[in-house]
Formats: C-alpha cells, structure tokens, sequence
C-alpha cells in the first residue's frame, strides 16, 4: 500500500473521491446502457460496460500522467494550445452535419483512431488555464481595459463564439466561470461590467441573426428557446417527454430506491446513460444514493477549494479554481436538469455519465488540480529556472 501512495502525489482526499465516483459509475451504466443492448445489440451489456471500462483507464491514465507534471508548465502550454483549439474548433464546425438547419455535430472524429471527439470540452481546460496564465501575469499591475482586450478577451470570444452556435449550454458554462475568474484574480470591476455587457449584446445579436437568417450558418437557437419556453410552461406537451420520465423515474425510487439494476424508466428515457443519468441513480438508489452522490460532489468542492487555499503561487491558485470549479458546476447542472430545476442543457455527470470525452476532460482538470496539490514547484525554484514554457509565458 505504501508503494502505491508513494506513485501517487497530491491531494489523497481527491484521489479518494475520483476512485469513488468511478467505481460507482459501473452501477448506472450497466443498468441503464441494457436498454441500448436490446434496441442496438444482441441484449449483451458487456461491450457497453467494457467501452466504459476503457474510458475510465484511459482517463486515470491522463489524470496520472498529468499530475506528474509541474504545473508551471502549464502555462506556456496554454498558449501554444489556443491557437491548436481554435483550429479544432473551425474543423469541427465545418464537419458538422446539419438537421433541419440546425447544427447536429459537436464531435471531430480522429483520424486513423476513428474516435469522435468533443472539442468544445478541451476547449474549455485550455481557456481556462489560459485566463489563470494572463490573470497571474497582471496580479497587482495596474492595467487599463485596452491593455487587456488583445492578450485575453479577443481568444476568449474567439473561443465562446466557435462553441456558441452547436452548445449553448457550453458556452453559457464556460463564460460564467470565466467571469468568476477574472473577479477572483482581481480583474477591475468596472471593466467586468464592460465585458458583461458586451457578452450580452453579442448573444442577443446572435439570436436575431439565427431567427431573421436561419440559412445562413448551422444553429440551434431554435432548439434553446424551445427548451426555455417549455421549461417555464406548466402545461405537459410531448417537449416534456424526457424531463417527465425523469421525475417518474425520481418518484419511483423512494427514499431506498428500486436496487441496483432495476430501474423502469430507463427503458423509456432517451439518454439514460449521460444526461439524465442521475435520474436512474435516484430511482434506483433512492433518494439516499442521491444525496451521497451530491455529498461526494460537494466535497470535491470543498477539496478544490483548500488546495487553492494551500498553494503557494497565483497562477496555482486560479489554475485549480478556472478547471475544478466547472466539474462541479457541471454535476450541480445536471443533477438541477433531472429534477426540473433547470432547462434541459445535455450537460452529462462528470465521472458518471458514459462518453469518452467528458471522462477524459474531467481527469485532465483534475490531474491539473493534483499537480498543484504535490506541492513539488517551489516559488524559488520558479523564479530561476529557466525554461522554454516559462519563457514563452512571460514573452507574450
């Protein structure tokens, strides 16, 4: 036991949590994915649990892998990476199929791999860290708001508006926690203002383009405002299909739940195994496998938050804050959408929901969080070496 903790940095309460939810997610993915075996396959869950599986290992592989590195590299990382993720987020529009004028595709598939690949979500760590670089940089300058639009703002509404016209949801997620970002790292609040403003005038310049020209580009405006409408209406139309059979599927549990496997619902609720996952759970689990799955979250939250507390530099503090805060935000969201609490969003559950993507962003985020966590880069040590990723953060 002592040899593995020894390969194993960071912070172990972290470790302990991501091992949790992990094992966990076996439960509801192989209860909910039986229905994909008998509508898709030959009735065998094994390949989807297998598929799982794999997903996990890759991602622990990353989240290991990542929390070896300093995290001070990240910095100069995270620019050689926006001008990739831009990229990446060009192709993925220009490959995106279209579905009565509205854009169906939020996936890039890799070439040679065959692997379909969420951009949107890497876009996301990359953009965050990318902030927490510029933020740590200016930490106690004084700058003027022109100083400040070329080096952060433009590759951020670069960013938010590739992302904006397949995920709303997305967007909506990654601005606000940006925000937040800046107002932690101490960014002037009159020019906060500035960027708010300016954040809703581009949104709502959008919507009228998107309704006036619906030709025009691939969007899913329509999709939105739908999704709200039906949201604040009390009446029951067949909209409400997926949202009605997730408060049954809520109802029917109880507070013990049905047991593990024997869900109904999940036979008829259309995304079960992603983003209505936490239904399942409560309908299975009840309402006490429900609140402990928000426990786990929340203590996370509480996780993240001590190891900004502890760290030594900036650029750490608001490094753990930009990619940790979404993860959490994220199951809060999803967690809101089955209970009607909130519009349906296709915002999944981190560590939870099956997909490849997600899993593996989210072990990024937190390889990142437990590399900060290691303590292994000295504020000394940083002020001498001498490095290209260094070198190149400071320069531009």
């Amino acid at each position: 036991m002592k040899n593995i903790f020894h390969y194993i940095q960071g912070d172990k309460a972290i470790w302990g949590i991501v091992g949790l939810l992990a094992l966990f997610s076996f439960l509801p993915v192989y209860s909910s994915s039986s229905n994909l075996a008998y509508l898709y396959g030959d009735g065998s869950t094994l390949p989807y649990l297998l598929r799982h599986f794999s997903h996990l290992v890759l991602g622990f592989g990353i989240l290991y892998g990542v929390h070896k590195i300093p995290y001070h590299y990240f910095r100069g990382l995270s620019i050689i990476a926006m001008p990739v993720i831009i990229l990446l987020l060009i192709i993925t529009m220009a490959e995106g199929t279209t579905i009565d004028g509205a854009n169906a595709s939020r996936w890039i598939r890799l070439p040679f791999v065959g692997i379909t690949f969420q951009t949107s979500t890497l876009a996301g760590v990359v953009l965050m860290t990318y902030v927490a670089r510029y933020l740590s940089r200016i930490k106690g300058k004084t700058v003027t708001f022109k100083e400040t639009i070329l080096p952060l703002w433009v590759p951020v509404f670069i960013v938010l508006a590739l992302i904006l016209p397949a995920n709303f949801s997305t967007t909506a997620i990654f601005f606000s926690m940006i925000v937040m970002l800046v107002f932690v790292g101490g960014y002037p609040l009159k020019y906060l203002g500035i960027i708010l403003g300016a954040g809703i005038i581009f949104l709502t310049l959008f919507v009228l383009t998107a309704k006036a020209f619906p030709g025009v580009f691939p969007n899913r405006v329509d999709t939105w405002i739908s999704r709200v409408e039906n949201f604040s209406d009390d009446t029951d139309t067949e909209a409400d299909y997926q949202i009605e059979k997730a408060k049954i599927a809520i109802a029917s549990g109880g507070v013990a739940g049905l047991g593990p496997g024997k869900s109904v619902q999940k036979n008829f609720l259309p995304q079960s195994s992603s983003d209505f996952i936490y239904a399942i759970i409560v309908e299975e689990f009840g309402l006490l496998g429900g609140m402990f799955l928000m426990v786990l979250y929340l203590f996370l939250l509480f996780r993240i938050v001590v190891v900004a507390h502890k760290s030594t530099s900036v650029f750490g503090k608001l490094l753990v804050i930009g990619v940790g805060l979404p993860i959490v935000f994220r199951a809060m969201i999803n967690m809101a959408v089955a209970v009607e609490l909130f519009p349906v969003t296709g915002q999944n559950l981190p560590l939870i929901s099956s997909g490849g993507t997600s899993i593996w962003m989210t072990c990024l985020a937190l390889g990142m969080i437990l590399s900060v966590s290691a303590k292994r880069e000295v504020v000394a040590k940083e002020e001498t070496e001498e490095n290209p990723l260094d070198i190149l953060s400071e320069t531009i």
